[in-house]
């Protein structure tokens, strides 16, 4: 069993309660985790976290859940009761950040709301997740990152023009919002520190799904609002250089990209045609944008009679910047992976050794660390509710028997 605050780490000693589950909060609460902070995750007793329920299994158990809930604490409560209620409160009474995602207006209905909080814990962050955020006509709305992802503005900009607005591989708007959070969770944390002349208080960070995906589109509001611009599919192209894509080699493909005017005339030098940069149609970026499809179709006649190791490797004497197309296999395989040390294992008491993501970035005195995978459903109740909250046998046991713990 994992005990509070003994991993090394940039943020040791930092306490979060986490209320909130699936893909934006889990994976905002594991970056921390990460990197020291006691983060005791909060399920209810009866509906566990969905993502325990996610594929693929091992042994029944699901890999999606020990790489999310790595690192954490787990322990189970009904926070719709009034004990469940009085036992939260009792959790954040000396935590430094609170974690929700509920649709809002649920703590509310449980009279868990931020001034709650605050009367027990004037100094707690708390941070709220939600698909619209706390305010609007659509905060009440129920939001998944698949629609974040299409109001965000990401879906219409993404794929190829001859084709319909494509949704990505991975849940984006989760992961953008989750690392949003992160940042804006340590922003809370610092204005709050007195020693820096801060107001030693907390406050509430209020995080949609939509608006951290949209912020990546950096230039587009402006170039709307002067414009009328609109950001069109490209495919693997760029909208503001070339060459920038995908190229087909002769056993495979490669990636590109030439941002500035001499590393194009490098890119011309490894493909033996140092005759394109005097070329009119190439001979500034703007116009290697207007002319991409012809530069593109020069430069993929070369790397298609070349295998992608024969490519990079005369393109990076070249001093050009290229790289090949990667599977998690070739992950596996790359020896720059393993130099980093980027994938690292760790012994599970359910599915064995098991290899996992390491923690980045990486830190020169205190790097985090992957202490222990997702733990179990309730694991550290005793952990927490007995040894730190100072709950008697015959209430917690009374608790267990009336399904609030």
């Amino acid at each position: 069993m994992v005990e509070a605050r003994t991993r090394a780490g940039p943020l040791d000693g930092l306490r979060i309660v986490d209320c909130s589950g699936m893909i934006s909060g889990g994976f905002a609460t594991t970056q921390l985790a990460d990197f020291g902070a006691d983060v005791v995750f909060v399920e209810h007793p009866e509906y566990r976290d969905p993502l325990r329920e996610w594929p693929p299994f091992e042994d029944g158990v699901s890999l999606w859940w020990k790489s999310i809930g790595r690192n954490k604490r787990c322990v189970t409560l009904d926070l719709s009761s009034e004990e469940g209620r009085e036992l939260l409160l009792d959790l954040i009474a000396d935590a430094d950040v609170f974690f929700e995602n509920f649709r809002p207006g649920t703590i509310e209905k449980w009279d868990l709301a931020p001034g709650t909080l605050h009367e027990r814990n004037p100094g707690l962050v708390i941070v709220r997740l939600s698909g619209y955020g706390q305010t609007g006509p659509r905060a009440e709305k129920p939001g998944f990152g698949t629609v974040a992802e299409g109001i965000s503005g990401f879906a219409h900009a993404n794929g190829f023009p001859d084709r319909e607005p494509l949704l990505p591989p991975i849940s984006l708007a989760d992961l953008t919002a989750a690392t949003f959070a992160v940042q804006a969770t340590m922003f809370a944390l610092f204005e709050r520190e007195v020693g820096r002349g801060g107001s030693g208080e907390g406050q509430v960070v209020d995080v949609s799904l939509y608006e951290p995906l949209f912020r990546l589109f950096v230039g587009d509001v402006e170039a709307y609002d002067r414009q009328g611009l609109v950001a069109e599919r490209t495919g693997n192209r760029h909208p503001n250089t070339a060459p920038r894509n995908v190229y087909e080699t002769e056993d495979g493909h490669m990636t590109l990209s030439a941002s500035n005017q001499r590393i194009f005339e490098r890119v011309a030098e490894a493909i033996d045609r140092p005759d394109i940069v005097e070329d009119e149609r190439f001979a500034t970026n703007d116009r290697r944008v207007e002319n991409v499809e012809a530069l593109d179709a020069i430069i993929e006649s070369w790397t298609r009679e070349r295998t992608t190791a024969e490519a990079i490797e005369r393109m990076e004497a070249a001093d050009a910047i290229v790289g090949p197309v990667y599977d998690i296999a070739d992950v596996f395989e790359d020896e720059q992976y393993a130099a980093r040390e980027d994938i690292v294992e760790v012994d599970d008491p359910d599915v064995g050794p098991l290899r996992t993501a390491a923690t980045i970035p990486k830190f020169s005195r205190t790097p985090g660390a992957v202490a222990h995978l997702g733990a179990g459903h309730g694991e550290h109740n005793e952990a927490v509710f007995l040894e730190e909250l100072g709950l008697d046998e015959a209430t917690y046991a009374d608790l267990r028997e009336r399904g609030i713990v």
